[in-house]
């Protein structure tokens, strides 16, 4: 390759924050608790760390309050090598955040304050618009505001970027403004969420795809945890096996998967070679704990994919 892909995250930035306890305080009650864990999290800017793990140059377009949280966002972005020229300090608004507290059985209670994510609108779009020009690539999530969303699909097809979408969490949303998108990837939950249709096996994951593309999406992928991956388009559906691992913590794996198989495809690799790769890059994060910081370098998964054989 001439350069590294130019991949685009349009998307959310959050902050994290994990308390562990033997138990939950009752009401006007305070308790002490074991540990503490601040994390940087957010759909879009896990999967902008993906990619820039992956090698690819990354430039983040978002919102963050003007507090503790959104500086130290910025720093963690820029530490990674993620341009953050159209990363926004937002002032009377707090950063995203998301209070997680954790039982020693593994139960947790998760409060998300979305914050300056919902302030991320089309205008920021527009004056991200000549950076964006020079993407290969356009990715966007459900984490911002969905007329956001409707128009940068719509500013991706009209300047020819490839736009991928991954609608999570899922949400009611109107498709026919994102079926110009050129992947949607939802997972197994989202899939079921925005077609009501079950998908609890390889069987069902194949009509619930068939469903998304009678309605008009062109491509699909589905995400299907420990199976693999379905690719589906008027040209058939085939499923990506998984690449077989001990897994410890499987939390931001599908933000791994697409902020890997963005740089994949930006690379110029076929794009089933492209879903395979990205099924072992996510399959690599779970041995880890935590989302970004369970990713993988591009050497590491290099050395494992050549390990492998490039074959599940």
């Amino acid at each position: 390759m001439a350069r590294s892909p130019r991949i685009a995250v349009i998307g959310s930035a959050n902050t994290d924050l994990t308390t562990f306890a033997d138990t939950f305080p009752r009401a006007g009650e305070t308790i002490f608790g074991n540990s503490f864990d601040l994390g940087f999290g957010g759909k879009g800017a896990n999967q902008a760390v993906a990619a820039r793990l992956c090698g690819a140059e990354v430039m983040m377009i978002a919102k963050v309050g003007a507090d503790l949280f959104g500086e130290a966002t910025v720093k963690n972005f820029a530490s990674f090598g993620i341009d953050t020229t159209h990363v926004r300090i937002v002032e009377g608004v707090s950063s995203g955040v998301a209070p997680i507290f954790v039982e020693p059985n593994g139960q947790n209670r998760i409060i998300v304050v979305k914050g300056a994510n919902d302030t991320l609108k089309p205008a920021d779009v527009d004056a991200a618009a000549d950076a964006l020009r020079g993407a290969d690539t356009i990715v966007l999530q459900f984490e911002i505001p969905l007329e956001t969303i409707y128009y940068a699909v719509q500013f991706a097809r009209k300047h020819k970027i490839r736009c991928i979408v991954n609608p999570a969490p899922a949400l009611p949303a109107n498709l026919e403004h994102l079926f110009a998108a050129d992947y949607f990837i939802p997972n197994e939950t989202e899939a079921e969420v925005i077609t009501g249709m079950p998908v609890h096996s390889v069987d069902d994951a194949k009509k619930c795809a068939g469903e998304l593309l009678s309605r008009g999406f062109s491509k699909v992928v589905l995400t299907l945890g420990a199976r693999g991956s379905l690719v589906a388009s008027s040209q058939g559906m085939e499923l990506m096996a998984p690449f077989a691992v001990n897994p410890k913590d499987t939390t931001g794996a599908g933000d791994a998967f697409i902020g890997s198989f963005s740089v994949f495809l930006g690379e110029g690799i076929a794009e089933k070679e492209a879903l395979s790769r990205a099924n072992l890059y996510a399959a690599l994060s779970t041995q880890r704990v935590g989302t970004q910081k369970s990713f993988p370098a591009r050497p590491e998964f290099k050395a494992e994919w050549a390990r492998r054989g490039g074959k599940p």
